[in-house]
């Protein structure tokens, strides 16, 4: 019987086992705190509005640090009935997540503002997936500013993205590419 390839797989699959312990010893000695030293530092130098740094640590090998930039007033209130009252919306001001995978790697993910009872918000955005010897201050600094380009887009909404993909009827002289110049 040629079992070649199946010891082959056999060890792989013993290999990865061995990974996933190796990961998890890493996240809880290494990345976990490197993790929040770094992000506690762009925090230093950044002054970013209402950022804390969270660690979720309730369950053992599925923990995450969090960058959360917190909760505030949206600006915008609904009237309840003919009460006078208003509800107050909230807004969620976003996050950069760093989630501790089942296999001990780290996912990294974005959170986008959302008002809460105003839309759906967003899923997550992964920015990748990495085992922990790659994650590295530089990565962290560019996560960070993938996440302010996120943000700052999500405040800075506008329809400039939907003209240059919109479908349907384009009157010449509104974005049609054939503007006269004046």
């Amino acid at each position: 019987m040629d079992t070649g390839t199946l010891l082959a797989k056999v060890n792989k699959y013993k290999q990865v086992l061995e990974n996933t312990e190796k990961y998890r010893i890493a996240w809880h000695s290494e990345v976990k705190p490197m993790l929040a030293k770094t992000l506690e530092e762009i925090l230093k130098q950044s002054d970013l509005p209402k950022a804390e740094i969270v660690i979720r640590d309730n369950i053992e090998n599925l923990e995450a640090v969090v960058l959360e930039l917190g909760r505030s007033s949206s600006g915008i209130s609904e009237n309840v009935e003919d009460s006078g009252v208003k509800r107050t919306m909230i807004k969620s001001n976003g996050s950069l997540i760093y989630q501790q995978l089942f296999n001990g790697k780290i996912m990294v993910m974005i959170l986008s503002p959302h008002i809460e009872g105003y839309g759906q918000p967003k899923p997550p955005l992964t920015l990748e997936i990495l085992r922990p010897d790659e994650l590295k201050a530089p990565f962290i600094i560019r996560h960070m500013e993938a996440f302010l380009k996120d943000i700052t887009d999500w405040e800075d909404f506008d329809d400039e993205e939907q003209k240059s993909s919109a479908i349907g009827f384009n009157p010449i002289g509104f974005n049609s590419g054939h503007e006269q110049e004046v």
